[in-house]
């Protein structure tokens, strides 16, 4: 199965996520199919960028997105 999911990609005790999707049975930092978006935590406000063209395309040919990226992605599709 084929989810969307963050990636830690950050150094010690400063988290920087990307969206990627990836093989449910890949580590979370592990290998991925493509990147589609990043999400900086540590800034006001948060830097969140996701391509929702791709994000989308995914879905739409059944991934799943995690909890995390649903948010993600209702949080960029308001910004318009």
């Amino acid at each position: 199965m084929v989810k969307i999911r963050l990636a830690r990609v950050g150094s010690k005790k400063n988290p920087i996520y990307r969206v990627v999707v990836a093989d449910s049975r890949s580590p979370r930092d592990g290998r991925n199919i493509e990147t589609i978006g990043r999400y900086n935590p540590q800034v006001d406000p948060s830097i969140v960028e996701v391509d929702l063209d791709r994000a989308h395309h995914w879905i739409d040919n059944g991934a799943q997105p995690s909890s995390a990226v649903t948010k993600l992605i209702k949080i960029v599709e308001a910004r318009g």
